[in-house]
């Protein structure tokens, strides 16, 4: 009997890891931006600083006719969430530091689970509400409402972003059927580069000097990101590598630590615990699922 070949899930864990340390970087970039420049144009200097490279990347893998057959539609909506997204996560970003808001946005996965049930008519057994549940307390942790009912605005943006992002991955799994994933990376920084780029118009700023190499730096990593995790799905399961996702809480807490002095207190700690803990259990009763699926067909 010959030993089964691990080499590819080994690949898609490093590469996993590389794009969750990618993208943290692209949001430290976000996080410096915000300081000087309104939500919105970051969001559209995110867009247009990575665009080009996707663009390439894309034309030179595919071709540049399987993005223009796509289900236009759709990638209407998903521009639409992406503006909205951003604008909000970078409206967070300039207040909250950046292990505060990855704790709060890590329920993004638990409402994925939760939206398919009525949009993709998906079956969630009673564990897995309880876990979205218990999930969703966690992120009450984390923003930790006063008697007087007070919640931060940065918070509760962060936690906006979260449902953008989830409707959007589930728009994904339908675009998935018809569309290819350069399309739908290509479409979504175009449509959220000029959308936001409107919204941000009347109230410009000019680029100073001294932040064109953070754009640009956006522009690699956010690039180089997309492609890592892009390639990572390709090579390993997803039950696998998706719990690396919650390993964007140690380069916050790094980047935290290193680029403004700050670390999360014993609360946010707390939360997130509580919310990748939903997390987990909830990869874990899928991959249930889909052994119990796979052997009694």
């Amino acid at each position: 009997m010959t030993e089964p070949n691990h080499a590819p899930h080994s690949r898609a864990v490093w590469l996993m890891l590389a794009a969750v340390g990618l993208f943290a970087l692209m949001d430290a970039g976000l996080k410096l931006l915000s300081a000087h420049y309104l939500p919105f144009q970051v969001a559209t200097l995110r867009g247009v600083a990575s665009l080009p490279l996707v663009l390439v990347w894309a034309l030179f893998t595919q071709g540049w006719r399987p993005l223009l057959r796509v289900r236009w539609p759709l990638h209407l909506l998903r521009g639409v969430l992406g503006v909205g997204m951003m604008a909000s996560f970078v409206y967070a970003l300039k207040r909250l530091p950046l292990s505060t808001a990855y704790s709060i946005f890590f329920v993004a996965p638990l409402l994925i689970t939760a939206l398919s049930v009525p949009i993709l008519g998906e079956q969630v057994g009673p564990r897995r509400w309880a876990a979205i549940v218990v999930g969703l307390l966690g992120v009450l942790v984390v923003l930790r409402p006063t008697g007087a009912g007070m919640m931060s605005l940065a918070g509760l943006a962060v936690l906006l972003a979260a449902v953008g992002y989830a409707v959007s991955a589930i728009t994904v799994r339908v675009l998935a059927r018809t569309d290819s994933n350069q399309a739908m990376v290509v479409w979504l920084l175009a449509l959220m580069a000029l959308g936001a780029g409107s919204l941000a118009w009347p109230g410009w700023q000019p680029l100073q000097a001294e932040h064109t190499w953070i754009v640009a730096g956006i522009g690699v990593v956010g690039t180089l990101g997309q492609y890592a995790i892009t390639e990572a799905f390709r090579h390993g399961e997803a039950s696998l590598i998706a719990p690396l996702e919650y390993s964007a809480l140690v380069w916050g807490v790094a980047l935290d630590l290193a680029l403004w002095g700050v670390l999360p207190d014993g609360v946010t700690w707390l939360g997130a615990a509580i919310i990748i803990g939903s997390g987990l259990y909830l990869l874990h009763r899928e991959k249930a699922k889909v052994h119990f699926e796979a052997e009694h067909p």
